[in-house]
């Protein structure tokens, strides 16, 4: 069963920018509600009682029973717009309920057992790649969150969304690929070293291999032999006997 909060709010007379600026300045937040085949709904709620609502990670997972003069309209958060200069909430639009509504959800995904993840222990990058993942389900089956356990997970390694456990009666909005939740990174002193140790072994394959010396040629360094050493030889050579004269 999901998790349902309540929030009080009072009716709002008018529509427009004008009406929504008053209501600001009377120190309430203008909202709607609208869907199931009904009219809108204006309405303003209390700063306090929604922004502590809405700075929930399981904002827009969590339904609510708006509470509007004693009628209670069960809703969902769709859509939150912040001033960009003071980060004031200036409004908030909610999708009505019915019976047999299916609703697309964001659900965040929480971490557990960093502790035991090796890859972690010896210095490793957790990166969260999916924060949120999308599911559609009816309103009384989203899940408050998404669990994926690092145990066993060493660095390079990564968890895919099938190797997850997913929540009964909720299916994946994104089915036809197993994309991945988490991983854990190398870290930076080691990255470096990787880095360098593949840049050496690169520069070694490029460099140039020494030739070989041809068979019979003087090793490298060697005096070349003199020219005409091989006549030389022949012209120190003892002369050859005489032969002995015939007697007369």
């Amino acid at each position: 069963m999901a998790a349902v909060e309540s929030v009080s709010a009072e009716v709002r007379d008018r529509a427009g920018k004008g009406a929504a600026r008053e209501s600001r300045r009377n120190g309430r937040v203008p909202a709607v509600i609208y869907g199931d085949k009904k009219e809108p709904t204006l309405i303003s709620l209390d700063p306090k009682e929604i922004d502590r609502l809405i700075h929930k990670k399981t904002f827009y997972a969590t339904l609510l029973d708006v509470d509007l003069k004693g009628t209670k309209h069960r809703v969902l958060p769709r859509d939150v717009q912040f001033d960009p200069v003071t980060d004031r909430t200036l409004h908030v639009d909610f999708q009505r309920i019915g019976k047999d509504t299916k609703v697309h959800v964001n659900v965040p995904v929480v971490v557990r057992n960093e502790a035991a993840s090796p890859g972690i222990k010896r210095g490793g990058v957790l990166n969260i790649v999916r924060h949120e993942i999308e599911f559609i389900c009816s309103p009384d089956s989203i899940p408050q969150s998404i669990e994926v356990d690092l145990t066993g997970l060493e660095i390079g390694g990564s968890i895919h969304i099938h190797a997850v456990k997913l929540p009964e009666n909720a299916e994946l909005a994104v089915r036809e690929r197993d994309f991945t939740v988490v991983s854990i990174g190398a870290p930076t002193g080691l990255k470096a070293e990787q880095q360098e140790a593949a840049e050496k072994a690169a520069a070694a394959a490029a460099a140039p291999v020494a030739a070989a010396p041809a068979a019979g040629a003087p090793a490298a360094g060697g005096a070349a032999p003199a020219a005409g050493a091989a006549g030389g030889a022949k012209a120190g050579a003892a002369p050859a006997a005489k032969a002995p004269e015939k007697k007369k």
